[in-house]
């Protein structure tokens, strides 16, 4: 009897994963590995993002737990904002079980296709959770326009 999953498995398992959601996703929202996890084609997790907007800024948030904020790499340059990092791994020698987490080099890159203030960008990071404020130029804004009275 096997008692220990390798990196082969764990792909056949989210090959399994995606074809399941693929054939009951007309039902509802599979989860999508492929889209929200899964390797970027470079042997580099691709990080899962939650994403939301209010009226002056795009927001972004991720979980990095275990990971220290000195060892994340946050980079904008040509529109593109690119999170890079590793999340740390446990001891190989341990005999798993399951082995679902990911441990290993991570990237996500995110193309703006609006204007947006670079040099306003602010990231957080509390309790293993980053979160990012990327500002909206201030020629994407809503404008008040004022009515004159003759």
């Amino acid at each position: 009897m096997r008692t220990r999953l390798d990196s082969n498995d764990l792909r056949a398992y989210a090959a399994a994963a995606n074809a399941f959601n693929r054939g009951f996703g007309r039902f509802g929202h599979p989860y999508d590995y492929a889209s929200n996890g899964g390797s970027n084609g470079e042997g580099k997790y691709r990080l899962p993002v939650d994403i939301w907007t209010s009226d002056n800024a795009y927001h972004i948030s991720a979980y990095l737990p275990g990971v220290a904020a000195e060892d994340v790499e946050i980079t904008f340059e040509n529109d593109i904002l690119t999170i890079r990092g590793e999340l740390p791994s446990v001891e190989e020698e341990q005999e798993f079980v399951r082995r679902e987490l990911f441990h290993g080099a991570f990237e996500r890159t995110l193309t703006f296709n609006v204007p947006v203030n670079s040099d306003a960008i602010e990231a957080t990071f509390q309790n293993g959770v980053l979160t990012l404020s990327v500002p909206k130029a201030d020629e994407v804004l809503p404008k008040q326009i004022k009515i004159q009275v003759a």
